[in-house]
C-alpha cells in the first residue's frame, strides 16, 4: 500500500502563510497607463503625461472593499509597460513624469495610507516584464534595477502582506530575461518578512486560470514540484496529458502516489470583477453579478483557498457605480449569511473520542491554537452539536488546524429528522482552512458531522453553522 500521504502530513504552512489564508478575500486594484489608451496591455511607449486621475480617491476604493467583505488590497504598482505608479528613483518614467498633481503625486503611498486608515491589509503587485526599462534583458542589471524598485516598496509604504510577482512575459518579447528569483526572494525576506511570495514565488500557488475555476479537492500540501523553493529554483515538473491546461487534483491520495517531496503552497484564484483586467467602458455589462459571486466566495474561500478579485477604477481614479451596487449589495449578503453562528455558548456539543485534552467544545471559539482531536485509531469519529431548540439553518463551516497540517479527506453531515433518525444532507470531502458546506435549508435540534476519512489524525479547531 502506498502511504505517500504521510510524507503529505510533514507539509505545514509558517506564519506568513496561515495569516496570509486568514485573509480570505481581497482586491486587486488594477490601475495604471492602460487605462487611458483604452488598452489591456501597454507597449512601454505611451507618454507619462497622459496618466492624470483628475478624480483620484483611495479611500474611496478601500471604503467599497470593505463594503464588500475584502480585509485588503493589492496595488499595480508597476505593470508590463514599466509605468511606476510612484515616484521611484531609478526610472523616470513614473507618475512624477505626469502632469497628476503637477508630479508630486505618490499612488503607491495614497492606496497604502488609506489601507491603514480603514484597518485593511496591503500589498504590492509589481510585473516581472518590463517593457520601458533599457536594461531589461541583460541579466544583472535588470536584477539590480528590480531590486531596487522591490527596496523601494518594501521599506518606504509601511507593512505588506503581501508581494505578487507577475512573471508573465510575451513570447514574442525578444530581450529575454532570465530573473535572479533567489535573490528578490532573500531581499524580500528581509525588508518584508511577513509578507507572502505571490504568483510567481514559494508561498502561495496560482490556482492556474484566470476564470475562477476551481478544484473540487484543494489540497495546501501538495508535491514539491508544483513550487519554487527560496533560491529560485524548482523541480522539473511532470507533463501534461494533451491539452490539458490545470490539473484537476494535485492533493489526492491518487495523485500523490509515489511522491516523496511536499511542499505547503496554499491556492489562490485571481480573476476579474468585469470582463478584463483594466478598465473599459464597454466591459459594465460584462460585470459579474451578486450571485455569481457568491458561487465563486463558496468555491474559493469556501474551498480551503484565497480570492483575490480584480478592481478596475476608470480613468478618474473612481470604481464605476455599477460595480460599486453590485459589491456593496454582495458584502451586505456576505454579513447577513455569515454574520451569526447558532453554535454558541448553549448549544451542546458532544465527540465519540477525545485525544488528550483537545475537547469538542473548543470548536466553539474557531481558533487554530485549541481544537478537537478524536483517538486517531477511531476509524469514523464523529461530534454531535443539539441546540436548545430547533434551529432553522443551511450553511455549516468547518475548519481545520492548518498549523497542524491539512488531514480530513471525507465527512458526511446529518440532521437527527422527526422520526429520530439521522438523514444525510451533505457529504464532503476537503476541508482544510475553511470549507463551506451549503445544503438546503433545514430546521433541526441536533446535528452530526462523521469523519470517514483522514490522513492518520486530524484536528478539528472551527466549527459555524448559519
Amino acid at each position: 500500500m502506498d502511504r505517500s500521504y504521510q510524507y503529505a502530513n510533514f507539509a505545514k504552512p509558517s506564519l506568513r502563510q496561515i495569516e496570509w489564508q486568514k485573509t480570505e478575500f481581497y482586491g486587486l486594484i488594477y490601475y495604471g497607463l492602460p487605462v487611458f489608451t483604452s488598452a489591456q496591455y501597454g507597449g512601454g511607449f505611451t507618454s507619462a503625461s497622459t496618466f492624470w486621475p483628475e478624480a483620484m480617491d483611495t479611500d474611496s476604493w478601500c471604503d467599497l472593499a470593505q463594503k464588500a467583505g475584502m480585509k485588503g488590497l493589492v496595488l499595480t504598482c508597476k505593470h508590463y509597460d514599466g509605468f511606476c505608479l510612484w515616484p521611484t528613483a531609478f526610472t523616470d518614467y513614473s507618475v512624477k513624469s505626469s502632469n497628476w498633481m503637477d508630479g508630486a503625486g505618490d499612488l503607491v503611498r495614497m492606496t497604502a495610507d488609506s489601507c491603514r486608515k480603514f484597518g485593511m491589509k496591503f500589498g504590492v503587485y509589481i510585473s516581472l516584464w518590463d517593457m520601458h526599462e533599457k536594461t531589461y534583458g541583460s541579466g544583472k542589471p535588470y536584477d539590480d534595477f528590480f531590486c531596487n524598485l522591490l527596496t523601494e516598496l518594501l521599506t518606504g509604504y509601511g507593512d505588506v502582506f503581501c508581494v505578487w510577482l507577475d512573471g508573465i512575459c510575451s513570447s514574442a518579447e525578444t530581450r529575454e530575461q532570465k530573473y535572479d528569483l533567489g535573490r528578490y526572494y532573500k531581499l524580500i525576506r528581509e525588508l518584508a518578512p511577513n509578507a507572502v511570495i505571490s504568483f510567481m514565488g514559494p508561498d502561495v500557488r496560482w490556482s492556474g486560470n484566470e476564470s475562477g475555476v476551481t478544484r473540487a479537492e484543494e489540497w495546501s500540501p501538495v508535491p514539491a514540484h508544483y513550487g519554487i523553493y527560496e533560491d529560485g529554483t524548482s523541480e522539473p515538473a511532470p507533463s501534461k496529458k494533451a491539452g490539458e491546461r490545470m490539473p484537476l487534483d494535485i492533493g489526492s491520495r491518487k495523485a500523490i502516489k509515489h511522491e516523496e517531496k511536499f511542499i505547503w503552497y496554499p491556492c489562490e484564484v485571481s480573476l476579474p470583477l468585469r470582463k478584463h483586467w483594466f478598465f473599459n467602458e464597454d466591459d459594465k455589462y460584462a460585470t459579474k453579478t451578486k450571485d455569481k459571486l457568491l458561487k465563486l466566495y463558496y468555491e474559493t474561500v469556501g474551498n480551503n483557498s484565497c480570492l483575490m478579485l480584480g478592481l478596475s477604477p476608470n480613468k478618474r481614479g473612481e470604481i464605476d457605480e455599477i460595480d460599486t451596487q453590485i459589491l456593496t449589495a454582495f458584502g451586505k449578503d456576505l454579513a447577513m449569511m455569515f454574520g451569526g453562528n447558532i453554535v454558541n455558548e448553549t448549544a451542546h456539543i458532544k465527540a465519540s473520542t477525545v485525544s488528550g485534552n483537545h475537547i469538542p467544545e473548543h470548536i466553539k471559539n474557531d481558533e487554530m491554537t485549541s481544537f478537537w482531536q478524536p483517538d486517531p485509531s477511531e476509524k469514523a469519529p464523529y461530534i454531535t452539536v443539539t441546540f436548545e431548540k430547533e434551529e432553522p439553518f443551511d450553511k455549516i463551516v468547518l475548519s481545520e488546524n492548518i498549523s497542524n497540517g491539512q488531514h480530513i479527506e471525507e465527512f458526511t453531515v446529518y440532521y437527527l429528522n422527526e422520526k429520530g433518525k439521522f438523514k444525510p444532507v451533505y457529504q464532503g470531502t476537503t476541508v482544510g482552512y475553511k470549507r463551506i458546506c451549503s445544503i438546503k435549508p433545514i430546521k433541526c435540534k441536533t446535528l452530526k458531522i462523521e469523519f470517514t476519512k483522514f490522513r492518520d489524525f486530524f484536528e478539528l479547531s472551527g466549527l459555524q453553522i448559519n
